[in-house]
Order: C-alpha cells, then structure tokens, then sequence
C-alpha cells in the first residue's frame, strides 16, 4: 500500500468508527474527515468543498422543500384521506398504510412520510387492539422501501446516479431504479403486511387510551403533608405496588443515591426518581401526596449545567422568538388557562438532542414543564432537569395545547396524539400536486437535469406561495446536506488513490473467487451491513468507487454493481441506528436495541433473493 492509500483507509476506519460511536453528530464526522483529507493532501484545498454545489446535494435539498410544500399544502392529507381504509382487519390495514408509506416515500423524504402517518399507526393500533410497535415497525420498514424505487426517493439513489455519470455518458434517470427497487419494494410489502408484522416483538399492551412507549422515570418531590414523610422506603415501595410504580433512586441534598437502602427513613424535600407507565403516573402521585419535581418553582440561584450555548441561526431565532412570546407560569398566568399533557417523540437530528430542559430554559421560555422521560427503559436518568435528551426519547410535557405545539416545531419533536387534518387551501393542494408531477416528468424525459427540474419546483413553491419564503430554509434537513457534501470528496480521494481498487481487488481474490455474481452479492451484503451500521448516504459514497473498481477488474457492466450499492445502502433493517426511521420508531414503540433483528433480518434475506436475479435480467453483466 502507498501512503496515501494507508491514510484514506486510516480516514475511513476512523470515521466509520465515530459513526457507530455515535458521540459526535454524523455531519461534523463527515466534516472532519473531509478536513484530514484536505491537509494531508488527498484532496486539492480548491476543491474541498465543491461537494456543497454537487447536483446530488443540490436536489436532496430541493426534494426536502417539495416534501413539505406537498405537506404544507395539505395534498398528503387528501391522499391518506382517500387511500386509508376507515374499517378493515389488521392485514389490509396495516398493508394499505405501508403502501401508502412507501408511495410516498419514493417522492418526498421518507422520515417525513413516517412522521406524516405515525399518528395515524397509533391510532390504527388502537383500533385494532395491537401493541403500537407492530404497526409502526412495518411503517418504518416500508418507507424505507418506498424510497429505493425512484431517483430522488433517497439519497443513496441520487449519490449512485452521479458516479454512474463517470463511468457512463450520463446518470441513471428518475425511474431506472424502478424494475429492482419496485420488486424489492412489493415483495417487502406483502411480506411485511401478511406476516412480517406477526414476529414484530410484542411490547406491554396498554389499554385503548395509550400505547406502549415504555416507562417513564419521573422525579417526584415529598412535599409537606405526604403521607412519605417518616416512612420507610420499604413502606413507600408497598404503597406504590399499588400503582404500578417503583424507586429506582432517591436523591437527597443534591446528592443521588442509586440504590437506597430499604430501611432509610424519608423526609421532607427528598427528591424519588420512579419508573411508572404514563397512565399510573396520576395514581403514584395522590396516593402519597408527592408533588412532581417540575411544578416546584426552580432555585432562582439554580446554575446552568454547562452545555455549549447555542451556535446556529435556528437556536438564535428561538431565542428572540421566546423574548418576544415569552409564556409567565407564575402568578400572572391566567387560572383559567388551559393546560394539557402531550407525548412528543423526539426526531432524529432534532436540535433538542445532546441539550436539557434547564440548558434552554424550558419552563421560564415556554411555560412547559417535562414531566418524564421514557428512553428505551434504561434507568440512565440523573436528574429530569439536567439530562440531556436523545433522538427516540418520549418526552411527557405539560403546558398550554399553543406552547407545546410552537415548541414542539421549534425543537424538532413529533406529537404522539392524534393530530388534526389540515384543510388543504383551496387551490393549494392542487397545484401543489402538479408542480411536483411536472418536475418528475421534465426528469423522467430527460427535458432537464433533475437538480434543474427540482430546483424549478421549489421556486415555483415559494413564488405560487405554497411554502412561506422562511420555510424554505427550515424545510431542509441541513446535517444531510452537510453529511453528503463532506463526503463526497472523501469517496473521490478513496477512488484517486487507488484505494477502492484495492478493496475491490481483496473482495474479488478473496472472497468472490473471479465470479462476478458472487462478487454482485457479496458487493450488496457488505453495503447492507454497512448501512445497518453507519448513515446510508455515507455507505454509499464509500461503496460506490469500490463498486465501479470491482465492476471494471472483472470486465463486466458496472451498472448492476452501482444498483447493487443503491439496493444495499437503502436497506438497513436491523438496527435502530442505521436509519432515521427507525430512530424515531424506538420510544413510541417501546423498543429496544435488538428488536429490530427479528423481522430486519429475513427482509434482508428477502432483498437478497429478489434483488440479485433482478438485477442480473435488468442491468445485465
């Protein structure tokens, strides 16, 4: 190996391994690689960041803006209204919405299909008497399907369609990924709608008014008059046997203590830290007169924790926006004001993620208290206040309905009640719906390139008014943007330095022993697992350079090997982490990190054996 190809392999290994940490956010990964690829050499200075202007990065954006214009306009809204069953058992329902997920998924961004139809999975679980997660994790999976069957359904799709441009005189076209991805897509479908939603884990069924997002661990003070006062813990935990609740620990003085003794006597102002599901909260509370931790007034000399202040447009403009709309709790606050309790679900890359309900002010800004946090069921809970929120946690608010929903905008979190249709604008809905249409067909027919066709699109949307001017920007989801512009350059400098050609080189010897079917499968199986493991856009800018090498020392057609990668990266079915979708899905479903396995790992078994006879008839070697 020359030293170039020892330090971009060094880049990789290294970022791979930040990506499945998880500590540091995917795009700052992809930015510090990019970085190290810039002053090491690998890539020219001049050049370090024309991935910001690259036509694939350009259209996710693009595509990201139309997805909520469509939402926006309200033309989604008609279209689940018309295709949704009103009554039917669990297989048609559940197959319907998946269907319906992964249409919708092939032309908008898939977590925004799911985020669309999560509150309409769990009112169709209900309905049905199942335990949430067996709808949401086929909602999940089929949008995720949804988006392998068209050019901008996903940005792998798009990254794929552009190194395609390299090794041919033009890209792949808004429906060449059709034939495979269709197949994959339907296949999965039925297969997930029929069975696959049977062997999703069952989770603890709650009765019709609730779902299953785990329990909450919620901090509860002994306030003057509780019947806590001079008991046992012992004696609290019998009481609170009776509510479903349980101690996980007690802080006292500011000191926490995770595993109490039994026989310690309890006192006024000690802090219980219990682990209750949302509907015994109540019940915990009235049978000793405890008082949840949020509704006592913080310490006026109470200091921050210590977290970065905020560092972006969006965080500053939450900023002024709450000086302005400042929410009083205290004793101007009107008594007949009224207060609701709301779940919300953080979403991945939300900007609430790594902060706390104290960093942000949360009760003095808004007027909202956090009451609890489910996460998974781990008890890693320090202090409500304090701990920092992470993507999937289930966050039980308190606060006027107008203050929850404005915060639940800002922040990036996602309302699991039942949400209110929107009344499409007259016109809006319509023209909305067309303008999306013209720019896939100007695509399809090769009238312009599809960054032109979508960026038409989105001006026509700001110029008709179906998006407001400062939505535009708010719409994209700028960590992708940064993700795919980073490491762009990073997969040229695995090209240029013959790096992917020995990768290809040791797959081919090694492994695929000079055949190039197996060389097709073992080329989708490692992109799979890569893409369980790590972002699936990242996956596929490594994956395509090695791809296009194997395809050339073989001497045989790079195209199937291209899809191959397209196929691979979409489908990451097996961890919580390896999708956005299924990031979301983890809180409301009450999952854990292992449950994905049974169901992702015969879908993936299943993209195997439909993909690869496909591919071989369609993109033929």
């Amino acid at each position: 190996m020359t030293a170039d190809q020892v330090v971009i392999s060094l880049v990789l290994v290294a970022t791979m391994g930040m990506f499945l940490w998880g500590r540091w956010r995917h795009d700052l990964v992809a930015l510090g690689a990019l970085l190290v690829c810039v002053f090491t050499g690998l890539v020219p200075g001049a050049e370090a960041f024309a991935g910001f202007g690259h036509p694939a990065v350009i259209t996710v954006a693009c595509v990201l803006v139309l997805g909520y214009g469509l939402l926006l306009s309200g033309a989604v809204d008609v279209l689940t209204q018309k295709l949704l069953p009103k009554s039917a058992g669990p297989t048609v329902s559940i197959m319907t919405l998946i269907g319906l997920a992964a249409l919708l998924s092939a032309f908008m961004n898939n977590v925004g299909a799911l985020a669309l139809l999560m509150p309409i999975a769990i009112q169709m679980a209900t309905k049905l008497d199942l335990p949430p997660g067996k709808v949401l994790m086929p909602l999940a999976f089929g949008s995720i399907l949804g988006g392998m069957t068209t050019l901008i359904g996903t940005p792998p799709n798009l990254i794929v369609a552009e190194f395609r441009a390299t090794t041919a005189s033009q890209s792949f076209g808004m429906f060449d990924f059709a034939p495979v991805g269709l197949s994959v897509a339907l296949i999965g479908i039925a297969f997930i709608g029929i069975i696959g939603w049977r062997i999703v884990p069952t989770r603890k069924q709650l009765d019709t008014e609730g779902f299953d997002s785990g329990t909450y661990l919620s901090e509860v003070r002994i306030v003057k008059g509780s019947k806590a006062i001079d008991k046992s813990l012992r004696e609290v935990e019998v009481m609170l046997d009776e509510a479903d609740a349980q101690i996980i620990s007690l802080i006292r003085n500011g000191v926490r203590i995770p595993a109490p003794n039994t026989r310690r006597i309890l006192k006024q102002d000690d802090i219980l830290i219990i682990e209750v599901e949302p509907e015994s909260l109540a019940a915990a509370l009235t049978s000793l007169g405890l008082k949840l931790e949020e509704d006592i007034p913080a310490d006026a000399d109470e200091e921050d924790t210590g977290e970065p202040p905020a560092i972006n447009q969006k965080k500053e403009s939450i900023k002024k926006a709450d000086s302005v709309e400042k929410v009083d709790t205290d004793k101007d606050k009107p008594k007949t004001e009224e207060v609701s309790i709301q779940e919300l679900v953080v979403m991945p890359d939300a900007i609430l993620v790594g902060r706390s309900a104290r960093s942000i002010d949360l009760r003095t800004r808004y007027g909202i208290n956090l009451l609890a946090i489910s996460r998974q069921g781990r008890r890693t809970i320090q202090r409500l206040r304090s701990t920092h929120i992470q993507a999937g946690d289930v966050l039980l608010m308190q606060g006027p309905p107008e203050a929850l929903s404005s915060f639940a905008s800002w922040y990036g979190c996602l309302p699991l009640a039942p949400r209110d249709i929107r009344v499409p604008k007259k016109g809006k809905a319509i023209t909305a719906a067309l303008i999306m249409l013209a720019a896939v067909a100007m695509t399809a027919a090769g009238v312009f390139p599809v960054a032109i066709s979508f960026a038409a699109a989105m001006f026509a949307y700001i110029v008709l008014k179906i998006i407001p001017v400062r939505s535009m920007y708010s719409a994209i989801d700028w960590p992708v943007v940064v993700l795919l512009a980073a490491m762009l350059p990073v997969a040229g400098a695995v090209a240029s330095t013959g790096t992917a050609d020995l990768v290809a080189r040791w797959l081919l010897d090694q492994l695929a022993q000079g055949h190039a079917v197996v060389g097709l499968i073992i080329l989708l199986v490692v992109t799979m697992f890569l893409s369980d493991m790590v972002n699936n856009a990242a996956t596929a800018a490594v994956m395509c350079p090695i791809a296009i090498s194997s395809a050339n020392h073989l001497g045989v057609n790079a195209d199937a090997f291209l899809m191959a990668v397209a196929i691979g990266a979409s489908c990451a079915f097996l961890t919580p982490i390896g999708h956005q979708n299924n990031t979301l899905i983890l809180g409301p479903g009450g999952f854990r990190f292992g449950d994905f396995w049974r169901l992702g790992i015969i879908l993936e078994v299943i993209v195997v054996a439909v993909s690869v006879p496909v591919l071989l008839w369609v993109w033929p070697l």
